[in-house]
């Protein structure tokens, strides 16, 4: 597409200025976006043609996403570590400089936030690289009567994701050979002629893959073309983030999967808690006493059964027991590679059982539905973890 037909193009979708445009609007119209939605006050690229074409070109090639929507806090200071830990009830004093953690943001009340990657770029400067909410007001809140030396900021960076079993060829094609060494959750500082950037074995897809954190905004549009040329022989195509993939890996996504009301022990992940010694974060004694107590619901899977759903969810659909209601779902989709209809629901404890029946009432009329373990597919993770240029 020629830029005067892409501004063409990008004249049709009415996009004002108080929403944001990433780096990479421009060239995500080049190539190929049709829709966009809003998340963190920017426009993201929903579109790229059939989702289910985009699904395989995840899994069999390589797929490059705008994923500048994952705003990051930036907290910088004498006390950063500190004030770090203080907003997360995962501990952190073990990370190391260059690693990376996926963590919970945390209220009073123990509910979540948010669920950012925690980039650790120096002893006292860290990235949070965020879902869907203002956590950048939060820290900033927080901060002000913290009585700690800090100062949060939303730095000029701009993530992409280049995710898909070719992702590490294309990635030595652009940096060598030595991105095999880069390993997974960990980040590491670079350039690529001059562009400057952050490369994580970091991304929102279940499969292998990166991030790279463009710092230099104005260079977003000569980034993307680059990693377009550089994964041509690979197959790389431009997409966007698969929700058929990250429902079948069993990753959440913020606003549907959870919200400040939900808490992390409903969705089973007592590993991101530190409840013992002397950790201090924001809703330690909330979450202290929601373990003692216990949940009266959590988070699983479900197989649906009937025609395959035309498309994700676009409301929670309720789950009854009987005609009893019991909880809702949240995210569900058709797996083209598992034929058959997969979700993630939140229900009550009694009805949370493995191979449990239910029932879900969907737009089209009431099915039923059982209850089955997460990750869908790939439930070690080890796509995810493998070594670089593997499958």
């Amino acid at each position: 597409m020629t830029d005067s037909n892409a501004a063409s193009e990008a004249e049709h979708f009415g996009f004002g200025t108080q929403i944001r445009k990433s780096p990479y609007f421009d060239a995500t119209v080049r190539w190929g976006a049709t829709r966009f939605s809003v998340y963190n006050h920017m426009y993201i690229p929903r579109d790229f043609g059939d989702p289910v074409q985009n699904f395989w070109n995840l899994v069999n090639d390589a797929i490059l996403c705008d994923v500048a929507v994952e705003r990051q806090v930036e907290i910088t200071g004498p006390d950063a570590a500190k004030f770090t830990q203080l907003l997360t009830p995962r501990d952190i004093s073990q990370c190391a400089v260059g690693q990376c953690k996926y963590v919970l943001i945390t209220n009073a009340e123990g509910g979540i936030l948010n669920d950012p990657v925690l980039l650790r770029l120096g002893d006292n400067h860290f990235w949070l690289s965020l879902a869907d909410n203002d956590v950048l007001l939060w820290a900033q809140g927080v901060a002000v009567n913290s009585g700690l030396d800090v100062t949060i900021t939303e730095p000029d960076v701009s993530p992409l994701q280049l995710q898909g079993p070719k992702s590490g060829e294309i990635m030595k094609a652009l940096f060598g050979d030595r991105i095999e060494s880069l390993k997974y959750y960990w980040s590491e500082a670079a350039t690529l002629d001059g562009i400057p950037l952050v490369i994580s074995r970091t991304g929102w897809s279940s499969e292998l893959g990166y991030e790279l954190y463009l710092r230099d905004g104005s260079k977003g549009d000569e980034l993307w073309e680059k990693i377009m040329a550089a994964g041509e022989p690979f197959g790389l195509t431009a997409g966007h983030t698969s929700t058929i993939r990250r429902i079948e890996g069993g990753m959440l996504s913020y606003h549907a999967d959870m919200d400040m009301h939900t808490n992390p022990f409903e969705l089973g992940l007592d590993r991101l808690i530190s409840l013992d010694g002397d950790t201090d974060f924001i809703g330690k004694q909330a979450l202290r006493d929601i373990w003692n107590v216990g949940v009266s619901r959590k988070q699983v899977g479900l197989e649906i059964s009937g025609e395959p759903l035309s498309g994700p969810n676009t409301a929670f659909w309720p789950v009854l027991s009987g005609c009893e209601p019991v909880g809702k779902v949240t995210s569900a989709v058709f797996s083209p590679r598992l034929k058959t209809n997969i979700a993630l629901a939140m229900v009550a404890i009694e009805s949370a059982t493995t191979s449990n029946t239910l029932q879900v009432q969907t737009p089209t009329g009431t099915v039923e539905a059982t209850v089955v373990n997460t990750p869908f597919y790939d439930p070690k993770k080890n796509i995810t973890k493998a070594a670089t240029g593997s499958t």
